[in-house]
């Protein structure tokens, strides 16, 4: 790709102003072209494009195209700045009045060095604010859209749009469906600025003799008509990418427009220091329907404040991951220490979460043409939830899902990452027609209230779970029959699980709970849910319990109406080496947390 750099205007009103100004403070800048004038930092305006483009393995050249009047100033530059000094077009015009146009600059360019690849074209004396995106991001959102693509942003509330090209972009697609070159107040309700920064595709050049041959005047021959034309007119597939920066000193302005945009700009970076940011996250139990969801089936689950996992992200110089401590210890007491921690909890801790889910948002916003900045960060993460028993999910559902499934290569189903999502108490259809009609679920929230005083207990000591689906996804695939059949019971069992939470019939939904694990158990085996699992089980069924899986094992919850059982059931699962505890549901609504405890 070849990236072109556009600073051929004659920046006549601000030079006048400059050159007349009465104060003293900018005799400095007399005759200076506005792309060396000094930018937000201190920095010259060109010296940050050329620092944003100046890569190989980005561009294969670099290009600068400038005036006869100015072509001095950049030669000077160009040789204290590394930049080729051969790659600096002058376009031969010395006035505002004899101007080519950017798009006669453009083509220009192209047909004189005769360049035949991809181009990236930018304004080389606009103002950024924000000048730490990624260029590389552009470019490979570029290449995914396999068109011409127009950077934006979102206006300020002191801009006009009258005085911009503003766009209108399908919020799916990314494509532009209009354009409009400084529209009349009132003509759109979009703020979304387009500016002279675009890519486009080698045969796409080929457009510019086309609309030069159409428009004759000066005046029309900007990028700006030539964006309006080509997506409005010729019709021609342009895409929109929004930068988390603005753009301003663009064309004609005026020193108080420099100073205003230079002095706002460096205020909003100077004040940008930015706090800590800790989210917490809920562990959750499945009621009843799991482990359905992976196969088209329906289920509903809860979170609770009993166990969570938080991560915390701050600003830094560098991108960190931070080991926890204890699931990710980097150091020990001896050989001996490590052996058994190793024997114990393996070597998979959360550190791999972190680093997967970073990889998986960079691919994600780069294929959703969400752009980036290139602030770096420290990462780091704590948790109470058990080993075995869950695990931490941070952001939204289904891409949860992808970081365990596509990038961690985890078994795993949307319930869990759904109801940590939305939180609460969660009734989820993940039928066939509504996952592949929208890629997702309907997910209704239940009153919380509703929920009955369940039980939790897990084992004190786990093993690795990681079998516990066994062949049970390829027999599901393969069609069989019993497994088939059992996912369509599961969503039975779940739609009246529904029914006696919304009625307050705890007997039936007991009845329910222990169906659905006998229904589990006969298509994954005692063999597969292995003997921690059944023991637990075989202790509640004992004391007159409901029980099953919560999620895909370690832990049993359990919903016990008799209160003297219940005492005699944490004393039994307590000698018997597990952890007890009641339930404690997170409710998001509320500003605080409603336990519901039986009474011993």
């Amino acid at each position: 790709m070849i990236c072109l750099l556009l600073v051929a205007g004659h920046g006549t009103v601000l030079e006048d102003q400059i050159k007349n100004d009465l104060t003293g403070l900018y005799t400095s800048l007399e005759g200076v072209p506005k792309a060396l004038l000094p930018g937000v930092g201190g920095k010259k305006i060109l010296d940050f494009w050329w620092k944003a483009v100046n890569t190989r393995q980005l561009f294969s050249e670099v290009f600068l195209v400038t005036n006869a009047d100015k072509y001095k100033h950049y030669e000077r530059w160009a040789t204290a700045n590394d930049f080729p000094v051969e790659n600096i077009i002058n376009d031969g015009t010395t006035t505002y009045e004899t101007r080519l146009g950017a798009v006669t600059d453009l083509d220009l360019v192209i047909s004189s060095r005769k360049l035949n690849d991809d181009v990236m074209v930018i304004a080389g004396d606009m103002l950024c604010a924000d000048q730490n995106f990624d260029i590389a991001q552009v470019i490979k959102f570029f290449q995914l859209k396999k068109g011409e693509l127009a950077i934006y942003y979102e206006m300020e509330e002191m801009e006009s749009t009258s005085s911009r090209g503003i766009v209108e972009v399908c919020s799916e697609s990314h494509r532009i469906t209009n354009f409009l070159e400084k529209p009349a107040p009132g003509t759109t309700d979009s703020r979304l600025a387009s500016v002279v920064f675009y890519c486009f595709q080698r045969k796409t050049l080929n457009c510019l003799s086309e609309f030069l041959s159409l428009y004759e005047n000066t005046e029309d021959r900007v990028l700006g008509k030539f964006m309006e034309w080509l997506i409005n007119v010729a019709k021609v597939p342009v895409y929109g990418m929004k930068l988390p920066t603005g753009f301003q000193l663009i064309g004609q302005v005026g020193l108080s427009d420099y100073t205003k945009w230079l002095t706002f700009y460096s205020a909003k970076k100077t004040g940008n220091t930015v706090k800590a940011i800790t989210c917490r996250s809920y562990a959750r139990i499945g009621i009843i329907g799991n482990p359905s969801d992976g196969y088209y089936g329906k289920t509903i689950a809860m979170t609770i404040a009993n166990f969570w996992a938080e991560a915390t992200i701050c600003e830094s110089k560098h991108l960190v991951l931070i080991p926890h401590p204890l699931n990710d210890p980097t150091e020990f007491g001896s050989l001996l220490d490590l052996y058994y921690i190793s024997r114990k909890e393996g070597y998979l801790g959360g550190l791999r979460l972190l680093q997967a889910t970073c990889k998986k948002f960079y691919h994600f916003c780069s294929e959703k043409g969400i752009a980036l900045s290139k602030q770096n960060f420290t990462l780091k993460y704590n948790v109470n939830i058990p080993r075995q028993v869950d695990l931490p999910k941070p952001i939204r559902a289904n891409f949860i899902l992808d970081v365990e499934t596509e990038e961690l290569y985890i078994t795993a189903g949307l319930q869990d990452r759904v109801v940590q999502v939305y939180e609460g108490l969660v009734y989820m259809d993940f039928s066939k027609e509504l996952m592949e009609k929208q890629g997702y679920g309907d997910y209704i929230p239940l009153d919380i209230n509703s929920a009955p005083p369940f039980w939790l207990a897990y084992l004190r000591d786990p093993s690795d779970s990681g079998t516990i689906h066994s062949n049970v996804r390829q027999r599901w695939l393969n069609g069989d029959t019993k497994v088939v059949e059992a996912m369509r019971s599961f969503s039975e069992l779940t739609d009246l699980a529904k029914q006696a939470l919304e009625s307050q019939d705890w007997t039936e939904l007991a009845t329910l709970m222990d169906k659905n694990f006998e229904l589990r158990r006969s298509i994954f085996t005692e063999a597969c849910l292995g003997p921690g699992n059944l023991k637990m089980v075989e202790i509640a069924q004992k004391h007159g319990s409901a029980v099953k899986l919560p999620g895909s094992g370690g832990a049993v919850i359990g919903l016990c109406l008799d209160p003297k059982n219940l005492v005699e059931l944490k004393k039994a699962y307590q000698e018997a080496g597990f952890v007890f505890c009641h339930v404690v549901p997170y409710c998001p609504q509320s500003l605080s947390i409603r336990t519901l405890l039986c009474k011993p």
